[in-house]
């Protein structure tokens, strides 16, 4: 088990430091809709100017996905990892991530597999996953006690009905906490994200870190809130440097710590240093712009790609 977990860090550049300047990854934006609403999130559909989780320039369908993952396979080198982070919850979108998985592995067998997931609606598709070949995922945690997770959410959403309050944090804390123990004993390597919320859970996040490495997780990313307008905490204070790094201090004695996290984008490509380029945003659109419903038999040429539609 610790074997698979070694090998497959190797290559993926946010789970290994090392590797963040060696390989690149792919965001594949499949997945508008979410199943939570946190207190410091507005996700935007369709902004360019951002470069922060939920924010995309465009939503793609499984086909579009693929034939932008074909085109950026050609102009990017070094490609070791596919993923789907949003702009919404992967499994608040099922068909649709399941769907892009399977499509772009059939291609691509080779490829780490990645996804970010708030951990509220995984563990129904477990087995698809690991059949799938499930590598590595990234479970966001921001707090182990409902006291502290009312603050963060104000709602979460289970099979039509909606939860709120303590109850809906403590629903969301235990099915996180058992996705990390269940994903984590079936070798997949496991990255928590906890969001450093001053005045809100910033005294706690030594105890999320304490708490998810009992479960198993790998590694563990304190990340700065970003203040967002239009949202509950918009005039949030932002972390000093100096209080994020005296935090991951005390986490780093209960669980490896992640340093080198850019908090991308959706659609984020490339190297992790590197902002999605005029050309990507270019082959976004014109994947966006193909039938939703499949692939015909005209060619068009894009460039000097041949594309089906």
């Amino acid at each position: 088990m610790d074997r698979i977990k070694m090998i497959n860090k190797e290559r993926h550049p946010c789970f290994n430091f090392e590797a963040r300047n060696k390989f690149g990854r792919i965001h594949l934006p499949v997945a508008p809709k979410c199943n939570i609403q946190c207190n410091f999130c507005n996700r935007k559909y369709s902004c360019v100017n951002e470069s922060r989780p939920g924010v995309t320039s465009t939503v793609l369908s499984p086909s579009q996905a693929v034939v932008y993952f074909d085109m950026l396979m050609e102009k990017i080198p070094n490609i070791s990892v596919v993923g789907i982070a949003g702009p919404g919850e992967a499994f608040a979108n099922v068909e649709e991530t399941l769907e892009t998985i399977r499509r772009v592995k059939a291609k691509y067998p080779f490829m780490l597999f990645c996804l970010s997931t708030n951990g509220f609606n995984i563990l129904p598709y477990f087995d698809d996953l690991i059949e799938l070949g499930l590598t590595h995922v990234t479970i966001t945690v921001n707090a182990v006690k409902k006291e502290i997770g009312t603050k963060i959410y104000a709602w979460v959403s289970d099979d039509g009905r909606i939860y709120y309050g303590e109850e809906a944090a403590e629903l969301l804390m235990n099915r996180q906490l058992d996705a990390i123990e269940k994903f984590s004993k079936a070798g997949v390597t496991v990255k928590v994200n906890c969001i450093l919320l001053p005045g809100v859970n910033d005294c706690h996040i030594e105890e999320v870190a304490l708490r998810v490495s009992e479960r198993g997780a790998d590694i563990f990313n304190c990340m700065s809130v970003i203040p967002v307008e239009e949202t509950i905490f918009e005039r949030i204070r932002k972390p000093l440097n100096s209080e994020v790094r005296n935090i991951r201090e005390k986490c780093s004695k209960h669980i490896k710590q992640m340093t080198h996290c850019q908090r991308c984008r959706a659609d984020a490509a490339g190297l992790l240093k590197d902002e999605n380029s005029e050309k990507t945003q270019d082959l976004l659109s014109i994947a966006s712009a193909l039938p939703e419903g499949g692939i015909s038999t005209e060619t068009r040429k894009y460039g000097n790609t041949e594309i089906e539609v």
